[in-house]
């Protein structure tokens, strides 16, 4: 996480856009999509947990609230694989 960023702001998470309305389309999201689609991609089945944003949004609702930009993970990759990517790239 780098300084500045719009996680280190102020805000609280609701304020950043993960609100009552985020929690509703997560669970739905999670529904549609029960497994993690990393685990799925090494032959292996893991209930997902996290709906994470392929593209990290920064405060961009339009991209928060893309659902082609959304992923199913466990929290294991969310945690640690992705945060790793991330990192990788600069995000």
């Amino acid at each position: 996480m780098q300084a500045g960023s719009w996680r280190t702001s102020d805000q609280t998470s609701a304020q950043r856009g993960y609100s009552y309305k985020w929690q509703k389309a997560r669970l739905e999201f999670l529904r549609e999509h029960p497994l993690c689609c990393m685990c799925e991609a090494q032959g292996v089945v893991t209930v997902a947990t996290v709906v994470d944003h392929s593209t990290p949004h920064r405060g961009d609702q339009k991209l928060f609230w893309r659902r082609s930009n959304w992923a199913a993970l466990c929290a294991h990759h969310h945690s640690s694989d992705k945060q790793r990517e991330e990192n990788k790239l600069g995000r």
